[in-house]
């Protein structure tokens, strides 16, 4: 089933503009109020938890647990906080698995692209896009298929319940003025270290150094700690005798032929005696040639292609915006792609992938852009990174620049050119991008993968782009994927921190501080309560708070009708 049907149909509202103006309070410089009517906010309605209903990674008929609530609008910043403590979005709609009880524990996974180095694995799927765009060569690699279709398949396999029509005006999402809202405030006076582990591994004076990282990285550092240095002759049959010249790979064998042949060469070219020359000076920088040095994910993306190049392929970034020129000339073949990918390959008809379904699932952004002058020349928020293969569009990686990552939400690509393993190949691209991105907002350093469900086989493969780190479902401290591995092992659900004191430090402490937006004024909780008419429900704003952090509950505006 599709992620069209994932979600019930909801009426988009238009983001909130707040047309406040920032004015002194008297006891203060400048209230929190009026920051806030001074920028975009975030508000949401909070939907509350869902369970018992399809998952689509063990395929439990009702294994899947949720939090859920649906972004009317959302600032940039708010959603880096929230993804930061394991929320992720679909469309408008925000959801969080709830870690302890959920089927298939679902863990955000951040990669760190400055210090990333592509494996064997990724090099094979950036050499064969190298191939196929020089020589249109179109050839698959047996055993190279990619483990799934796409890299985000998060939203795919998550079943969100929610109202078939949200009954909130749009009068009701604008607030009064700012006066009106002062008074009410007036009345109430109530208002990460990144870890990374370093593993020195010793290893036997004959055995080659390793700079590639592969699947079995993990493991194969645990084995290589137990290899001795100490050389003993071993027995007949047990082992090289260390007595003797140590076995040599064909490959270094054939490159020390070659550099001796390019030493000669250059010898005879020189002027004055042979003799003369220093072959130890010619051997040292031969071998500081780049050819011996780790390639990067940038060698393969940005190589030059020859004048005669089968195809060209060009990557453009596009604002998730209908103002937007190069969006809008650009949705009906977008659309059309999307229809055909559901289609092919998760087996969606017509009617569940048509524009309408595309646009809620992927051009509706709750994320307000923004352009401060500290930031990417691209700004913050959605965006659509499309891979145009000739003049069409052959894949769509959809993705959220946010202030200190870059998340990605989706991807959609042509099944005709599967060979390519575009879900691989679009992940390196904007590890790449992340980068960039970096070299102009420095804080921007991190490349969000969604979730790593280690229950679930097929989505190991995330762990493979490392370093990479998981969030403890408890404290929401980022901990190094290798040190998490062995614990995933024995439980599907995990707290990742090993400090049994630890806690979980922006968790709610004063709830009458919750934001809450009602009658259209904006209003602490603790007013609200005395407001509030019929049933108490201070269990929800609860629940809510403790799941976004203080730090969110007072900035984002949580509606109450």
């Amino acid at each position: 089933m599709g992620p069209m049907h994932m979600v019930e149909q909801l009426r988009p509202f238009p983001p909130v503009e707040w047309r406040c103006r920032a004015q002194p309070v008297a006891g203060c410089e400048l209230s929190k109020l009026g920051r806030l009517c001074t920028m975009h906010c975030t508000v949401v309605e909070y939907s509350g938890c869902k369970e018992g209903y399809p998952c689509g990674y063990c395929a439990s008929a009702q294994g899947k647990v949720s939090i859920g609530m649906w972004a009317h609008s959302m600032t940039v910043q708010d959603y880096q906080d929230l993804i930061d403590r394991g929320w992720r979005r679909s469309g408008k709609y925000v959801y969080k698995p709830i870690m302890n009880q959920t089927c298939c524990p679902q863990y955000t996974i951040r990669c760190q692209p400055l210090h990333f180095q592509p494996s064997k694995s990724h090099k094979k799927v950036l050499k064969k896009m190298l191939k196929f765009l020089a020589k249109g060569d179109s050839s698959k690699v047996a055993g190279d298929e990619e483990p799934m279709d796409s890299h985000r398949e998060d939203a795919v396999a998550c079943s969100f319940v929610l109202k078939n029509e949200s009954d909130i005006s749009q009068s009701e999402l604008k607030p009064l003025s700012v006066e009106e809202t002062e008074r009410v405030e007036t009345e109430d006076n109530n208002e990460e270290e990144e870890m990374k582990k370093e593993v020195t591994v010793k290893k036997v004076e004959s055995e080659p150094p390793q700079t590639c990282v592969d699947k079995d990285s993990a493991g194969s550092s645990e084995r290589s700690n137990s290899a001795k240095l100490v050389h003993t002759t071993p027995k007949p049959g047990k082992g090289a005798d260390l007595s003797k010249p140590p076995c040599r790979k064909a490959k270094d064998i054939r490159k020390e032929r070659k550099l001796h042949k390019l030493l000669q060469n250059q010898t005879h070219s020189l002027e004055g005696s042979p003799s003369q020359v220093e072959p130890q000076v010619l051997l040292s920088q031969n071998s500081k040639s780049k050819a011996n040095q780790p390639k990067s994910i940038e060698d393969f993306i940005f190589v030059s292609l020859p004048d005669d190049a089968t195809h060209q392929l060009e990557v453009r970034l596009v604002p998730v915006s209908f103002e937007d020129p190069q969006f809008n000339s650009s949705f009906s073949q977008s659309a059309t792609l999307f229809a055909k990918y559901q289609m092919a390959i998760h087996k969606d008809t017509p009617s569940e992938c048509g524009e309408y379904e595309f646009t809620r699932f992927l051009c509706d952004s709750p994320l307000e852009a923004e352009n401060p002058p500290s930031g990417p020349d691209c700004g913050y928020g959605s965006f659509h990174q499309q891979y145009w293969l000739d003049g069409k569009i052959i894949a769509v990686g959809v993705i959220d620049i946010l202030p200190y990552c870059v998340s990605s939400v989706y991807l959609y690509y042509d099944p005709d050119y599967t060979f390519l393993s575009l879900g691989v190949y679009s992940a390196l691209r904007e590890i790449a991008f992340t980068r960039q991105l970096h070299e102009k907002a420095s804080e921007l350093c991190y490349y969000y993968m969604g979730f790593y469900i280690h229950s679930c086989p097929k989505m190991r493969y995330k762990g493979q782009y490392r370093p990479s780190d998981l969030l403890c479902p408890e404290t929401y401290v980022w901990v190094p994927i290798e040190q998490c591995l062995p614990t995933l092992e024995h439980s599907k659900y995990c707290r990742f921190n090993q400090d049994l004191k630890a806690v979980d430090e922006g968790c709610i402490k004063e709830l009458g501080r919750v934001r809450v937006l009602h009658k259209r004024i904006v209003m602490p909780y603790s007013m609200y309560k005395k407001r509030r008419k019929g049933p108490s429900d201070e269990a929800s704003v609860q629940q809510y708070a403790s799941l976004v952090g203080q730090t969110c509950s007072e900035r984002m505006l949580l509606f109450r009708s």
